[in-house]
């Protein structure tokens, strides 16, 4: 039904099967009916005005060819009825307010600025053994910079954009919806005159979120989304928060497969164990209590045993390679073949 509805309208449904899924558990008598706000909305960021309807609402938004939101929304009712013409002005009504949020969270943001907020992370605790998120900030830029520069990239922009990474966490946009961490970095950034490769780099460092999510694409999002997870790989390991059987409340193993993939993929010839060592030194003294390098190095090196042999590489030319104890992860492939 929203497929045949979706193509009456000239639109497509963008990616959806999260919300099909729940949506089908919601309703016996599935009827979809089609719903429109006013294209003012459309100044936001449609990620927001997306979210807000998916999330919220459960209604499903539609995209032109192009994938840009289109100012109709498809809603899933649980009543066939002759004129639905009620059910469609409620949704309406209903789905407007939430929108209004969006553009009033948006519009304060942008007066606010990004900039300023930089210096309020230093009041936002990271984790009370890490110190805050200002703290954390300036590992970030030590460590990006470190890499950038190997990478042969600008290293005042990978420090430009290590320093406003995190602002967005500050705002009221990511307050309300903190899936948008990154992706609203990015706009507050360019509104306010950033290079477009420092925006980039803001929503990017989250990469890969997920398996088989989308790598960052540039030398500076890259050297900024490495100094990231090996910070927080660095951080809690040094404070003996190590992962252990399926517990992981940091997402280490996620953070560990997101550096191998970087590294792997890219590839970027950079070395490892330097890259954790980098991490290491950018910790104030006596903050670290564990030993990290050793261990950390092995737990990596278990990350990439699993995920080559999840490739489909022969698990006996996988561990013939790893017995190597390689540091240089982007030849590690080639040599497997």
């Amino acid at each position: 039904q929203l497929g045949t509805e979706a193509g009456r309208q000239g639109a497509s449904l963008g990616q959806y099967a999260d919300l099909l899924d729940e949506v089908s558990a919601l309703v016996e008598h599935p009827t979809v009916y089609v719903g429109e706000f006013e294209a003012e909305f459309l100044s936001v960021p449609q990620e927001c005005l997306i979210l807000t309807m998916r999330a919220n609402q459960k209604y499903f938004p539609l995209f032109d060819v192009d994938g840009k939101l289109l100012n109709r929304f498809l809603i899933v009712s649980n009543m066939a009825l002759e004129d639905p013409s009620n059910i469609i002005t409620g949704n309406q009504r209903v789905v407007r307010p939430r929108l209004s949020d969006a553009r009033f969270f948006f519009e304060q943001d942008i007066k606010a600025g990004l900039t300023p907020r930089v210096v309020k992370l230093g009041a936002v605790v990271y984790h009370n053994k890490l110190g805050s998120l200002g703290d954390r900030v300036q590992r970030l830029s030590i460590v990006a910079r470190k890499i950038a520069g190997l990478l042969g990239a600008d290293e005042n922009l990978a420090n430009r954009a290590a320093l406003l990474s995190k602002a967005d966490l500050l705002t009221d946009m990511v307050g309300e919806f903190p899936e948008l961490q990154g992706t609203m970095g990015r706009y507050y950034a360019l509104a306010e005159g950033a290079f477009p490769v420092v925006a980039e780099a803001i929503e990017q460092h989250y990469r890969p979120r997920f398996a088989g999510d989308a790598l960052p694409d540039s030398n500076i999002g890259r050297a900024l989304a490495l100094a990231d997870k090996l910070d927080a790989l660095v951080g809690f390991f040094g404070i003996g928060q190590v992962p252990t059987g399926d517990k992981d409340p940091f997402g280490l193993r996620r953070a560990a497969l997101g550096v191998l993939r970087i590294l792997m993929e890219a590839p970027l010839p950079l070395d490892l164990a330097a890259l954790i060592a980098d991490a290491v030194a950018s910790f104030p003294p006596g903050v670290l209590t564990a030993e990290v390098d050793a261990p950390l190095f092995d737990f990596m090196l278990e990350r990439l045993r699993n995920l080559l042999r999840d490739a489909g590489h022969a698990p006996a030319a996988v561990d013939a390679v790893l017995a190597l104890r390689p540091t240089r992860i982007d030849l590690v492939v080639p040599k497997l073949e």
